[in-house]
């Protein structure tokens, strides 16, 4: 009997080191398990590496208030998937403005220039994840609605700007963020095909766009995002993360 309780406890014990092993291995090993076969990875930046939706909602509100115009209720909702230029043509449209596109886009970027040089930060984990990238080999491109100016400047204030091998704007494409233009054209010039990038979004348009582009995607955690597009996103992404952290081999 005692040979029997003796033989139980040290298979018992077994067990739970080998379960405890493999837990730990799952837990240092867990970015390389998550993006096991990509080659190239594609982030958003506002609201993904850089913590600046914030910033584009006041400059969005300061701009019509200037103008003696309401801001919308559904006006986040209404443009948050499309590129720069195209809110200036969206703005110009629905509010009936006087100014040219370019005009418009102008006064924008005027207005958050100096915040993106000298007050937007990366979210936590960020440099560190991309530097992890890096080290491993893997591709690392920008897929952005901002302009080139504005991402640049950000970039380079962050210290993060050479760490990527290749940067896409959706000025670049016919599309906005909810189709798959822009994703395609950073894999394309990251020399991989869509199946061996991963992206990185933070709202519910961009995410189905890089679906659709036949891509494995991530969520990050974006404050300004309502609880019910949350809830929509972990529905269809392969993994969302509450930060950058969670993928860190320590």
């Amino acid at each position: 009997m005692k040979e029997n309780s003796k033989t139980y406890l040290l298979i018992s014990l077994i067990f739970n080191l080998t379960f405890y092993i493999i837990y730990m291995l799952n837990c240092i090993g867990g970015e390389a398990t998550m993006l096991s076969n990509i080659k190239g990875v594609i982030f958003d930046l506002d609201g993904t590496l850089v913590d600046s939706m914030g910033v584009w909602a006041k400059i969005d509100s300061d701009y019509l208030t200037d103008l003696g115009l309401e801001v919308p209720k559904n006006l986040k909702e209404e443009i948050t998937h499309l590129g720069f230029k195209e809110v200036a043509k969206y703005f110009k449209k629905r509010f009936n403005i006087a100014s040219s596109e370019e005009e418009i886009m102008k006064t924008w970027h005027d207005m958050a220039y100096v915040e993106y040089k000298n007050n937007i930060k990366l979210k936590s984990g960020a440099r560190e994840f991309l530097e992890q990238l890096k080290e491993s080999n893997i591709k690392i491109g920008l897929a952005t609605s901002n302009s080139y100016p504005l991402l640049e400047v950000c970039l380079k204030s962050n210290d993060i700007f050479h760490l990527f091998d290749s940067i896409t704007i959706t000025g670049e494409v016919p599309r906005g963020k909810d189709f798959p233009d822009v994703y395609l054209l950073a894999a394309e010039r990251l020399g991989l095909e869509p199946k061996e990038c991963a992206v990185f979004e933070d709202i519910l348009p961009a995410v189905k766009g890089a679906l659709s582009a036949g891509m494995k995607v991530f969520a990050v955690e974006e404050h300004t995002v309502s609880e019910e597009e949350k809830s929509q996103i972990k529905e269809i992404v392969h993994e969302y993360i509450d930060s950058f952290n969670d993928l860190l081999v320590n």
